[in-house]
């Protein structure tokens, strides 16, 4: 079961574990959505999977308080009794996408079962083969064979929804199966830091436990969305749903079904977000787009001609308005593919054409810990705004812990309460450029420095690397 905490709620994805307390919840009675119910009900089934585990200990406390319903719901069902091993049920949705038997559900749903099995609304049980499953986008594609062919749905345009339209959901809250809620689609494009693609449909159409995989129709019988995610303090539907844009959902599924696999496009960059403290200091007059602040050697995008600094604004036609947008539009770009890529460069527009790479997946390295390193003070320091600066030497290289690569000054100590260190800033950072001009000094840092602070900015911007970490930082030139 995945969760994530937004504020003091929690994002519950939307499976149940069964079996589980039946939960109420009431959307606003509506007429009209009887033919639709009639026609769609047949494609949408239910989703029952098992898998063998491990009794898990207690976390105690600080164990959050989703599990802890789950192991406190599980050790009543077992009399308070505790078992080596247990098999596990859960219970989701799905949707006929193919009259052949190809079925859209989430990953989640489907996550390390040993079996799997598809109900559907006429009480016919198949057993389904896992063609593929992204836990990046938490989808997932099954396969069931029958003799008949199967009633289906269809992936609409999602890009043609809009904030008040009526949308149906059906699915199996709670193992009830064949259930319709329905309700408005509240905003679009929603992040809710459930993975790196995040762009959800949010609705008002109650969605609860046992909906995930299930669909998201609009008024034309069309698939707009994948539910699978809900904000609640109880784990109930409070009227906060998410939903898998179908755009989405078609670029994966059909990935999933050609290669087993998703096959993302790749850019080799590494951005951050533009504030407005950045944007000025990068001559953008408002904040957009995603900055570049590391490039891959011998990746797309150096090939490509993109440089250290640049604003990536627009990307194979598209307008990329924030940072989060890009890895979503640069991963549905076709691999190998030709495309004009439009960068703000100290305040002028360029356009580049880069052909997409593909992007491996790669297992994450842990960050290196920065350790906690003495004042040092020497006749080099230099001293301005809260922040010591020394130029790089043998000595202090070692000391931090810098390779011969790195150029610029390292900050040896940065006052407490200080604008600096309230942006951030630490001993060890390094300082390479100041308003993307390399500084190879500490002289050279404070001298530009104290120069955009004459010239009447409250700001400067530094490219600061932090151990293996690169980042532009809008610098404040308070004293």
């Amino acid at each position: 079961m995945l969760e994530q905490t937004l504020s003091r709620f929690f994002i519950v994805f939307a499976v149940m574990v069964a079996p589980l307390a039946v939960g109420s919840a009431v959307a606003r009675p509506i007429d009209g959505f009887a033919d639709l119910a009639e026609r769609l009900t047949p494609a949408v089934v239910n989703i029952s999977t098992s898998q063998k585990v491990e009794q898990r200990r207690s976390r105690g406390p600080g164990q959050p308080p989703f599990d802890r319903f789950f192991e406190e719901f599980f050790n009543q069902r077992r009399g308070g009794g505790q078992a080596p091993s247990q098999k596990v049920s859960s219970l989701g949705s799905g949707f006929v996408v193919d009259p052949k038997g190809i079925i859209i559900t989430n990953n989640h749903v489907i996550e390390e079962a040993d079996e799997i099995t598809v109900t559907f609304s006429d009480g016919a049980k198949l057993d389904a083969e896992l063609i593929g499953r992204d836990p990046k986008t938490d989808l997932a594609v099954l396969k069931v064979s029958s003799k008949k062919r199967l009633p289906f749905v269809s992936l609409g345009d999602s890009d043609k929804a809009r904030v008040g339209d009526w949308v149906i959901a059906i699915g199996n809250p709670f193992g009830l199966g064949g259930s319709l809620s329905a309700g408005v689609i509240s905003a679009i494009n929603r992040d809710i830091n459930a993975g790196p693609y995040d762009s959800f449909i949010q609705t008002d159409a109650a969605i609860n436990r046992g909906n995930s995989g299930g669909p998201l129709f609009n008024m034309r019988g069309e698939v707009i969305g994948v539910n699978s995610a809900i904000i609640s303090p109880s784990g109930g539907s409070v009227g906060i749903g998410f939903s898998i844009p179908s755009n989405l959902a078609k670029t994966v599924t059909a990935q999933l079904q050609n290669f087993g696999e998703t096959r993302r496009g790749w850019l080799g960059v590494r951005i951050q977000q533009v504030t407005d403290e950045l944007a000025e200091g990068l001559s953008l007059g408002k904040a957009r787009g995603a900055l570049v602040s590391e490039i891959s050697p011998d990746g797309p995008a150096e090939k490509g001609g993109v440089k250290v600094g640049d604003v990536i604004v627009r990307f194979d036609g598209k307008p990329v308005p924030t940072m989060r947008d890009l890895p979503r539009i640069v991963a549905e770009t076709t691999i190998d593919k030709p495309v004009q890529v439009e960068v703000i460069r100290r305040g002028k527009s360029r356009m580049l054409k880069i052909v997409t790479g593909r992007l491996e997946e790669a297992s994450s390295k842990p960050e290196n810990e920065k350790q906690t390193q003495e004042k040092v003070r020497s006749d080099d320091d230099e001293s301005y705004i809260g922040l010591t600066l020394q130029s790089l030497s043998r000595e202090n290289r070692q000391r931090f812990g810098l390779g011969d690569d790195v150029i610029g000054a390292v900050i040896v100590d940065v006052e407490r309460d200080s604008a600096a260190f309230e942006a951030g800033i630490r001993p060890g950072d390094v300082v390479s450029e100041i308003d993307q001009r390399p500084v190879g000094s500490a002289k050279a840092v404070v001298d530009a420095l104290k120069a955009a602070k004459k010239n009447g900015r409250n700001s400067a911007l530094a490219f600061i690397r932090s151990g293996e970490t690169v980042r532009f930082i809008a610098l404040p030139l308070a004293d």
